[in-house]
């Protein structure tokens, strides 16, 4: 026999998936549907907690739990540089950028191979769909290497670019690691997702052919709402091309 939990969850699912309850409506407040359905306070929150993990229910801080809005599924390309790769060229997502100067912490150090504190510009993209976030990325390249416009900036400058500085040297290698983790809290409360639900993390860097780092990219996705495809591609030896060992 399913929990009280499992049970109220089951019966709120099936109103969303009927209907009966709208993408976008708020549900009635906590208290109400705790008197509803007959249970405490806490078994309801759980409730509506495996809603949230499953993407069908978001709670917003001070305005309640509304039903989620369905989210397209975006696809990361793995191996490309730029928004490209990042938002999967969809037209339907608006993506806003903030640009900061900031100085080396460890991490980016390490990632970039520049000395600790260097001079860093660091591009936040944050895509939408309507009025919700959909996925966040923190690009990182050297001072030097932005774009005259914004190495002149301000520290910090909110503007919108229709593609990302192209490095001045040709690029020779695109490296990514992907992770599933859970979101850190700032994460939680910039793309408005609950804390248990899991989102593929993707650090890339990308080198030029003298070997210079030009990029550090830091990228988060939801895991509900987001595929990456990588795509190999392998040189084949065609006959003939080998020396067979005969003179």
């Amino acid at each position: 026999m399913p929990s009280r939990r499992d049970a109220i969850a089951d019966d709120l699912r099936d109103q969303i998936a009927t209907g009966r309850i709208k993408p976008g409506e708020r549900l009635p407040s906590e208290a109400h549907l705790a008197s509803q359905y007959m249970v405490s306070t806490p078994t309801l929150r759980n409730a509506l907690a495996v809603l949230q993990r499953e993407g069908l229910v978001e709670k917003i801080h001070g305005k309640g739990n509304f039903v989620r809005r369905p989210l397209r599924r975006i696809t990361y390309l793995g191996g490309r540089v730029g928004p490209d790769a990042l938002i999967a060229a969809d037209a339907a997502l608006r993506v806003t950028v903030r640009t900061t100067q900031i100085r080396a912490p460890g991490h980016l150090a390490a990632l970039l191979k520049v000395p600790v504190r260097s001079s860093l510009t660091e591009f936040l993209y944050l895509s939408h769909e309507g009025e919700l976030p959909h996925s966040l990325a923190r690009i990182y390249v050297p001072r030097d290497l932005a774009p005259a416009a914004v190495a002149g900036d301000s520290p910090s400058c909110d503007r919108t670019w229709a593609r990302f500085p192209v490095p001045r040297h040709p690029l020779a290698q695109v490296r990514e690691t992907v992770t599933t983790r859970l979101p850190t809290p700032d994460e939680v409360l910039t793309l408005r997702i609950s804390s248990a639900l899991s989102v593929l993390a993707i650090t890339r860097v990308t080198a030029d052919s003298t070997g210079r780092v030009v990029e550090a990219a830091l990228l988060v996705f939801p895991g509900d709402r987001a595929d990456a495809v990588f795509t190999t591609h392998h040189v084949i030896d065609e006959p003939g091309d080998k020396d067979d060992g005969q003179g």
